[in-house]
């Protein structure tokens, strides 16, 4: 699974966005895409753009079915490379889903325009059943928007070997202080082709066997909480972007020193263009630190040999910051059986209805009380996930928000890769882009 929570740039495939339980691989359209009615009974449908989440929706929909056998849910899956082109076709033809998936960065220009049912208004103020940060995450104009269905947090998967070779407690990794304890911990897990330690003086950087940890232009895993372990914004409150403050600047110096200075992290023409690779290193063993969230665990489990395990989030000046993210499902103001789109809404914010999203290990389910499932099923497999509950818990970093971040982040990303390639200076590279995002938006 992939992480496609924070944007829908999908052509900038870096930015993971996306939190993931969630992105999807494969996935065929319906042939019904509206409420229909037959008979007596109502057809409701439920899109998604992740094909690995798709069963547990059909096992949740067959309880609600028996619950209410005047309505029928068909699940359709999207995938996510059309999801969001898609999307905007079909509410505009009036053909989209009663119910569909949307993540932050494009439910305020639905909701703005009307295309959304609003929650707080059709199912009430009483939110507390539900993940905080995702309910907060899509709270607009004091309504709610969205129902919760899964979220992730980022956390530190580190290779048990390696770490224990080279001595580094990954428990109290600092960066960006006095102490800072990341750089030399990195330096000691990255080896050449010949054994050599980074902070050897005969390193050869030309031909590195193991890299230390992952440093890529990854926005919800990487910059994001470098950004705000720095102690800057990436937005200010009116939306417009402000990365490129003197701490942003801080944060991604530090970053892109890891790759072209250090060469603790591999190049970003490699990972430009493959925002997948650094996992693949981890689980081929060619990497000893990866900083990710749950969305990449099944990822893991399901194809490497290596003995890892997670530790909790990098710290900065600010402490340890956390992306926090959350995928939610909304009603189609526009749909034809509203009566039985509303039934089923209040079905997916329940335990029940989540349960068979953490029994299957898709993802932490937004329903507080179906949460232990998604525990239990790693703890079964001798993974400790608590790491990521404790980072959404703690300090985190405001995710993108606006109804234009989205062309923003469309505009600001290929200068942004250039400073991560090392072809423009950092302050440089970060102003450029933040104008282009920022002119994007207005």
């Amino acid at each position: 699974m992939k992480r496609p929570f924070l944007t829908a740039v999908a052509a900038l495939g870096t930015l993971g966005l996306a939190l993931s339980a969630c992105s999807p691989s494969t996935g065929n359209k319906s042939s019904e895409s509206s409420a229909a009615s037959s008979g007596d009974q109502a057809t409701v449908t439920f899109r998604l753009w992740d094909d690995v989440a798709a069963p547990a929706y059909e096992e949740s929909f067959k309880a609600f079915e028996e619950k209410n056998p005047g309505i029928k849910v068909k699940v359709e899956v999207v995938p996510w490379g059309d999801y969001w082109t898609q999307l905007p076709l079909d509410i505009s033809s009036g053909e989209m889903a009663d119910i569909f998936w949307v993540n932050s960065s494009n439910f305020a220009l639905y909701a703005d325009n009307g295309n959304l049912m609003n929650i707080t208004k059709e199912l009430g103020k009483d939110h507390d059943a539900w993940q905080q940060s995702v309910v907060d995450l899509y709270t607009r104009n004091d309504s709610l928007w969205g129902i919760p269905q899964i979220w992730d947090s980022i956390g530190l998967f580190y290779n048990k070997d390696l770490v224990t070779e080279a001595g580094v407690d990954v428990t109290k990794l600092t960066w960006g202080t006095a102490d800072d304890t990341l750089l030399p911990a990195l330096q000691k897990l990255t080896k050449d082709a010949n054994g050599k330690t980074a902070d050897a003086p005969d390193f050869d950087a030309a031909n590195i066997k193991t890299y230390g940890m992952n440093a890529q232009a990854d926005m919800q895993a990487i910059y994001l909480p470098f950004l705000a372990q720095a102690g800057g914004l990436f937005q200010k409150e009116d939306g417009s972007f402000d990365f490129a403050s003197d701490k942003g600047v801080m944060a991604f110096t530090y970053i892109t020193d890891l790759i072209n200075k250090y060469h603790v992290a591999p190049p970003a023409a490699e990972t430009n263009t493959n925002g997948d690779l650094a996992r693949e290193m981890f689980i081929r063993g060619e990497m000893a630190l990866f900083q990710s969230g749950p969305y990449s665990l099944k990822t893991i489990a399901d194809n490497t040999k290596i003995n890892w395990g997670i530790a909790p989030l990098i710290s900065g000046p600010e402490g340890a910051v956390s992306t926090s993210h959350g995928v939610v499902a909304v009603g189609n103001e526009q749909t034809k059986n509203r009566e039985a789109t509303l039934k089923v809404l209040k079905w997916l914010g329940s335990a029940e209805s989540q349960a068979p999203l953490g029994k299957m290990g898709v993802s932490f389910p937004g329903a507080v009380d179906a949460q232990d499932y998604f525990v239990n099923y790693w703890a079964d497999k001798g993974v400790d996930v608590s790491v990521f509950i404790d980072a959404a818990a703690g300090k985190t970093a405001l995710s993108p928000f606006g109804p234009d971040v989205n062309a923003g982040t469309e505009a600001f990303m290929p200068r942004l890769l250039d400073v991560f390639l090392g072809s423009v200076p950092v302050e440089q590279g970060l102003k450029e882009a933040q104008d282009a995002g920022n002119s994007a938006m207005k």
